[in-house]
């Protein structure tokens, strides 16, 4: 079919899948990042983390309109079976990386149908509900997550066999940085198919939606599992690169920090969750430095700045480019 033949909504999905010139500089920056920046190695490494966890809550909530205060479950889940793999099956990293995406998944799928009834409220408190049970469970657990104290021992056989976990953190930011790059690739094919422009629709009108023929709630399934999935990944690094996972990583501060990255970065923009992940971590790094007794009301004024001011997008300026889509 040439592109005279093609419809006008094709068209204009294919031109909205287009490469754009700041999309290649940016992902330009991140691997340079990795030669340029050495001595910061873990501080980036925790920004790719952070950075592919608010991908995946960009997926549910910038792009099909489900609130959640319990991603954390996910993260957590994914971090867990990571480390626990590792421990007690096979070192390797990727293999249990493939593990923690599984296992992620399958929690997803298993949960989603508890988020597709009631108001944004009602999936506030189920999905909040969820990570809740999921902590008190790692926490009784303790025979096996190690409880309060962690799961401790956890060592990671070297990457591709041959690149071994280093203190300075350069494998391991090497690592997070290839994985959320396929993840970005990978959701950005994603959200610029008709799957993703359906989301969009069922977001904005599901009645309207669903009488075009469209099944809003397999839609929101599918987009829940696969969020699932890419929460347990940032997870499995977390884990993998510092090899450690503790109750900490189903804690509610988990999912409030990646929603907050959200609010700095805009939600349902792919770039948004990782413009969101660097200035939070630098934020965070900075004023804790400066003032680490206070640093949350820094934070917090600088929130409520930004959601005061941002309407207008004058604190946020790289939403602009939303506009060259």
């Amino acid at each position: 079919m040439t592109p005279a033949d093609a419809s006008p909504s094709a068209l204009a999905l294919a031109a909205a899948a287009r490469w754009r010139w700041w999309e290649f500089a940016l992902l330009a920056l991140a691997l340079l990042s990795w030669f340029l920046l050495p001595g910061h190695a873990l501080l980036l490494n925790e920004v790719a983390i952070l950075a592919l966890f608010a991908l995946s809550l960009d997926l549910i909530l910038g792009y099909a309109g489900i609130v959640s205060l319990g991603h954390a479950a996910y993260f957590g889940f994914g971090a867990y079976a990571a480390a626990l793999f590792a421990k007690h099956v096979l070192p390797d990293p990727l293999v249990g990386m493939a593990v923690a995406i599984a296992a992620a998944t399958a929690l997803g799928f298993a949960t989603s149908g508890l988020i597709l009834r009631g108001s944004d409220l009602t999936r506030l408190m189920v999905t909040l509900g969820i990570a809740l049970i999921l902590y008190e469970l790692a926490n009784r657990l303790d025979w096996l997550t190690g409880g309060a104290d962690g799961l401790q021992g956890v060592v990671m056989g070297p990457l591709l066999g041959r690149f071994e976990f280093d203190l300075f953190g350069r494998t391991a930011y090497g690592y997070s940085l290839v994985v959320l790059v396929l993840a970005l690739l990978f959701c950005r094919r994603l959200v610029h198919s008709p799957f993703g422009v359906s989301l969009e629709a069922s977001r904005d009108n599901p009645l309207r939606a669903g009488s075009i023929g469209l099944s809003v709630r397999r839609r929101l399934v599918a987009v829940y599992t696969i969020a699932a999935g890419l929460a347990g990944a940032a997870g499995a690094l977390m884990a993998q690169t510092s090899g450690f996972a503790s109750l900490d990583v189903l804690d509610f501060h988990r999912s409030a920090d990646v929603l907050l990255v959200l609010v700095i970065g805009g939600g349902g923009y792919l770039y948004g969750g990782i413009v969101g992940a660097v200035a939070f971590k630098l934020l965070h790094d900075a004023i804790s430095v400066l003032t680490p007794q206070y640093w949350t009301f820094w934070l917090g004024l600088f929130l409520v700045v930004l959601v005061l001011v941002g309407r207008d997008r004058l604190v946020r300026p790289w939403t602009w480019l939303r506009r060259s889509r």
